[in-house]
């Protein structure tokens, strides 16, 4: 029997004690110790792994007070790389009280409920130490306090400097230095940002970290984690210790996502070798520092499916982790400049970006450049190759891999199909019913101008375009792909009544700008030689017209015919 595989489980201690399959990224912990930030930032895109590398660390470092959970807690390292790394680095274990908290929790409609949500968090690490009521050494107020935290009945002020006071008790009842462990620190701001109460929300988090992580004597060290690093002027104000290692570092390249290696020896393991060729296309394609690195979300979500059926289709298992708001937000305010650099970046090649690696969310649209690097850092682009000129580091970003062409094909269509709604086609449908296929080529090429177009899988979105289009109308209803005659028609465009009018219409894409006319042509012909007005006349339809219809990037041609047999 097989290890499970841990699907959303990003807790350290259950992935080992109940014998899931763990990818060891223990030596995490020697590069944090070599390295001694006292307060680390690390930014990747969301379902990277960095919940579980939290957990990992509060479960290494954690002097619970209790000999036996401090033995358990020990056992969930035996045979793991850091055991090996050397006694230095065992000996920190168990040495430390920790502060572990989400933020994640946060992601709320107003700024009172999602306070709230904070407010239940900090409440949670007072409570996991509460033995600090019992301690001598500190003071009858400090404790009054401390229970009015956990409490959840303490004013904003106690809240926002919690977690330094916090660790000074920590330090007085332990003798110890804190470990301090912030996870999705950005989730309540990203989400304020959309929700609209993003001041409120910035002003709460500066103050939590400021008070927590500027000049507190009291700390070991402080790990945060998020998908963007907001810049220090926003959150992090007077930090100038703060150590922000992104995608672009080096260091700590291969502790969140997986790394081929890793992949396969995954895949061995399951007996769904064979299938790797799909999972690196699919799902591969990141670089972190001069790391190649896999999705692990994805990844582990693909092997749970090819175990029980190794013929499995590949899925977009992290498109479906998001709302995907970002990109939703780029396509809808896309200029001409914009959608041509999408279009670029949809044929696999890549667009030219200046890095700006400290901004807000305010700062989202005030130029192109802060939305790219948005959709870089968070992981919906990665690099290519960098450089550096001037004073600025430029990157060549590209799409990763093909899950992640999936976000943006499906986030343009939805954009389309909503642009298309708004929009009145009746001189379009008055066209087709008059076969003038000059007005129609005229008024489809108007609308090709204004969409961002994928070739990768161009058929599909001309066909979805054309559907879209011709779906608007109240008097006829469309059905797409039916089997009809000997083969399958692109679109059937049919009135309710039979005594109405029926058309069909075959679409094709061309190669080249030079062969719109013959394909249109060639797309009328078939229409007849596959005989797709079979299916219509044996429904009763009488009044059936043909259109052969072929595009070439912007550009399209319509040719007309009547439902008769051509010869």
């Amino acid at each position: 029997m097989k290890k499970a595989l841990p699907i959303g489980v990003d807790n350290f201690r259950k992935i080992v004690e109940d014998g899931y399959y763990y990818v060891d990224k223990t030596m995490f912990i020697k590069e944090l110790l070599d390295f001694k930030g006292e307060v680390n930032l690390f930014t990747r895109p969301r379902r990277f792994g960095k919940t579980l590398n939290l957990s990992m660390l509060e479960y290494f470092f954690e002097d619970t007070r209790d000999e036996a959970e401090n033995a358990r807690n020990r056992e969930l390292f035996q045979d793991m790389g850091i055991m090996e790394a050397g006694r230095s680095y065992v000996a920190e274990m168990g040495r430390y009280p920790v502060i572990s908290l989400t933020l994640k929790s946060a992601k709320q409609p107003s700024f009172s409920s999602a306070y709230y949500k904070l407010k239940e968090e900090i409440a949670d690490a007072f409570q996991r130490h509460s033995y600090v009521m019992e301690c001598d050494g500190i003071s009858d107020e400090a404790k009054r306090r401390f229970q009015e935290i956990a409490d959840q009945k303490a004013g904003y002020d106690d809240y926002s400097s919690s977690l330094k006071f916090l660790s000074q008790c920590l330090y007085q009842a332990t003798g110890k230095h804190t470990i301090l462990l912030i996870d999705e620190y950005d989730v309540p701001l990203e989400n304020a940002y959309f929700r609209g109460f993003y001041k409120e929300m910035a002003d709460f988090i500066r103050s939590l970290f400021e008070s927590a992580l500027k000049t507190n004597l009291c700390l070991q060290f402080a790990i945060i984690t998020g998908c963007l690093r907001v810049s220090k002027e926003s959150i992090f104000t007077g930090l100038n210790h703060i150590k922000i290692i992104s995608v672009l570092d080096e260091r700590y390249s291969e502790h969140f996502g997986f790394t081929r290696e890793e992949v396969l020896q995954m895949m061995e393991y399951y007996g769904v070798e064979s299938r790797f060729p799909v999972m690196k296309e699919w799902y591969d394609g990141y670089r972190f520092g001069k790391a190649e690195v896999y999705n692990p979300w994805s990844v582990i979500n693909f092997l749970y499916d090819l175990y029980a059926d190794i013929r499995a289709f590949p899925r977009p298992y992290w498109a479906n982790t998001s709302s995907n708001d970002i990109v939703k937000d780029l396509i809808a305010r896309s200029t001409r400049e914009t959608k041509e650099q999408i279009e670029t970046l949809l044929s696999g090649k890549g667009v030219d970006i200046k890095v700006r690696e400290e901004v807000t969310y305010e700062d989202m649209y005030g130029d192109g450049e802060n939305l790219w690097n948005f959709l870089y850092f968070t992981g919906y682009l990665t690099k290519a190759s960098a450089s550096f000129k001037g004073r600025y580091v430029f990157l060549k970003a590209r799409i990763p891999n093909t899950e992640v062409l999936t976000i943006y094909e499906s986030t343009i269509l939805n954009w389309m199909k909503e642009k298309i709604r708004n929009h009145n086609f009746q001189d379009l449908y008055h066209a087709m019913e008059d076969g003038d296929e000059v007005k129609m080529r005229d008024i489809l090429n108007g609308q090709l101008f204004g969409t961002i177009s994928f070739m990768d899988s161009a058929e599909n979105f001309f066909h979805g375009f054309l559907a879209g289009i011709l779906s608007q109308s109240q008097d006829y209803v469309v059905r797409s792909n039916r089997e009809s005659g000997n083969g399958r028609s692109d679109l059937m465009v049919k009135s309710p009544s039979l005594r109405g009018r029926a058309f069909i219409l075959e679409v094709k894409v061309s190669d080249s700008i030079d062969a719109l006319e013959e394909d249109a042509e060639k797309a009328l012909q078939q229409v007849y030689d596959k005989r797709y007005m079979e299916e219509l006349r044996a429904e009763g339809y009488r009044k059936i017209d043909c259109y052969g219809v072929s595009f070439y990037r912007k550009d399209c041609e319509v040719r007309f015919g009547k439902g008769i047999s051509k010869l």
